[in-house]
């Protein structure tokens, strides 16, 4: 009973993680800042602070002090990708739309798989590959817009850049399964708030927008991570990339309704493509998964 209890809890928590990442963009759409330096800079700022207040309210300062010090290079990598991550997102969105920065991110569990196969030589199956391959015509699709100057090529790449950091801090985390993956996070949004302090022009924001960044760094980053790294681990990687496409479905769809921004013909159809052989690749690895029971 407690394992059928503690697989809803992940399924809900990694869906609730997905909602809260949905409102990324449009949060974004409400600052006013042009810098992009000073909204990196106070969204991991606010991330961190709910970060640290998270572990401590779980682990206690003990259990804090003790996971930090577990650390080693492999958290340091993934605290990396995540820094490289949430910075590029903040400077994607002043180059491309949020349709087409989710759609690529949606790309992350079979980039992740491509990884694994060239790296370790782990099995990747025909239906996978074949899921693979969509996947690479859906991003092609969705960037072609860039090649006749309708979308930003920088924008697009940065997009690029935020699927493949997130596939190599997956595929860190599951070969090095003993990384604390809340600390090594933390670790990499306080290494982004640094790194942002040092390009900044000007730390000094307008109140409605500071109350914006605290929603988008402690609330949107912060617990949208917590709620993904705390219920990840209660479900099968392949159902967590299943309810991850929540995310890119509802993320464009909120700025639409909220702000307008509709999504090109090229990022609907490429984003169509990337989510069919995300979810086809889902529901065959659940099958494979119940046929080995």
């Amino acid at each position: 009973m407690r394992g059928k209890s503690s697989y809803q809890s992940g399924l809900l928590l990694v869906f609730g993680s997905a909602i809260v990442w949905s409102f990324g963009g449009a949060l974004a759409r409400f600052l006013t800042i042009e810098d992009s330096w000073t909204i990196v800079f106070w969204r991991s700022v606010w991330a961190t602070a709910f970060l640290v207040a998270f572990l401590v309210y779980r682990d206690g300062f003990g259990g804090t002090l003790t996971q930090v010090r577990r650390l080693r290079w492999p958290a340091f990598m993934v605290a990396i990708c995540f820094c490289t991550a949430s910075i590029s997102f903040v400077v994607a969105l002043k180059y491309t739309t949020v349709a087409n920065i989710l759609f690529v991110q949606a790309t992350v569990p079979l980039i992740a798989t491509l990884m694994t196969w060239l790296l370790f030589g782990e099995r990747v199956t025909k239906p996978t590959l074949a899921a693979i391959g969509l996947v690479i015509c859906g991003v092609s699709v969705m960037v072609s817009g860039s090649f006749d100057g309708r979308l930003s090529s920088v924008g697009d790449s940065l997009a690029i850049l935020i699927a493949v950091a997130f596939a190599s801090a997956t595929v860190l985390t599951r070969r090095y399964s003993e990384i604390p993956m809340v600390p090594a996070v933390s670790l990499g949004v306080i290494l982004a708030s640094i790194i942002a302090f040092t390009q900044v022009q000007s730390i000094t924001v307008p109140a409605f927008d500071m109350a914006v960044l605290i929603s988008f760094g402690a609330l949107n980053l912060g617990l949208g991570l917590s709620l993904f790294v705390v219920g990840a681990r209660l479900i099968p990687a392949s159902i967590a990339a299943l309810i991850g496409t929540t995310e890119p479905v509802f993320g464009p769809f909120w700025v639409w309704i909220i702000h307008g921004e509709i999504p090109s013909l090229r990022t609907l159809i490429g984003g169509v493509i990337v989510i069919a052989a995300l979810i086809f690749n889902s529901i065959y690895q659940l099958k494979l998964s119940d046929n080995s029971k």
